[in-house]
């Protein structure tokens, strides 16, 4: 397979690269990732500055491009212009800290796959609860599997699939969970604190401990020691309102 990988952890994050060890023994592998740490921009482009790139050597052989941009910007420059032909998968990740629930609409590591479905190439956003070296590679190795499975099967035109691991060892994994997004909002908050000139700023936070009351979405999976797959529509119309409107008349 023909494989563009991103995330928006940075093109240094282990998380990538592990994924870059895994795939380019096999197949041909290029890395197009944001120059810097991009998580949580959600699915916003560069529109009023240049994008650039940079070829960065990271360690024994490994490079990729550096761009100046988002991680959908990354996904467009390599579809559109470092790649010569047209990839089989966009896989994005590996993202340190699961992307499930509402998060999905915040999450740079979704966006880029997401941003690959609308250009009609198979994708993956792979994400684990946890920080080891030991997941990332056990990610890396599910991830492979999976992309298999999307190049025998194909996805359609518009979907991609998200992914995440729990934080558990592999042998402690229960198996494999088709979810579907959860909606219900984390308990947030804004801490506020007051800096040494005596100006207010703010920290956004949210509780991580927020029960799931449904078990088929995709964060119930993870509590209950499952690998969560979801697949994710770009298509964001709300079908069932379509009617419901006609009906109200407006004029």
């Amino acid at each position: 397979m023909n494989i563009l990988l991103t995330n928006d952890d940075g093109i240094y994050a282990e998380g990538l690269w592990a994924l870059y060890e895994k795939f380019v023994g096999q197949h041909s592998v290029t890395v197009v990732a944001p120059d810097r740490e991009r998580s949580a921009v959600g699915h916003g482009i560069t529109l009023y500055q240049p994008l650039r790139t940079n070829i960065v050597n990271i360690n024994n052989g490994l490079t990729g491009y550096a761009v100046n941009g988002t991680p959908a910007d990354c996904v467009k420059m390599g579809l559109m212009e470092l790649l010569d032909t047209k990839p089989d998968m966009v896989i994005s990740g590996i993202n340190p800290g699961a992307n499930v629930g509402v998060n999905l609409n915040y999450s740079g590591t979704v966006a880029a796959a997401k941003e690959a479905a609308l250009y009609n190439v198979p994708a993956i956003a792979i994400s684990i609860q946890g920080r080891e070296a030991a997941e990332y590679n056990h990610a890396a190795h599910f991830t492979a599997t999976l992309a298999e499975n999307i190049f025998k099967n194909g996805l359609p035109f518009g979907t991609f699939l998200n992914v995440n691991i729990p934080d558990i060892p592999t042998d402690k994994i229960e198996g494999i969970r088709i979810s579907k997004q959860g909606t219900a909002l984390y308990s947030e908050y804004l801490e506020k604190r007051i800096d040494p000139r005596n100006r207010t700023y703010y920290w956004h936070g949210h509780d991580s401990n927020t029960p799931f009351n449904d078990s088929e979405i995709d964060g119930a999976a993870l509590d209950d020691n499952f690998i969560s797959i979801t697949p994710i529509k770009c298509d964001m119309t709300d079908y069932n309102m379509i009617d419901e409107l006609k009906r109200w008349n407006i004029t």
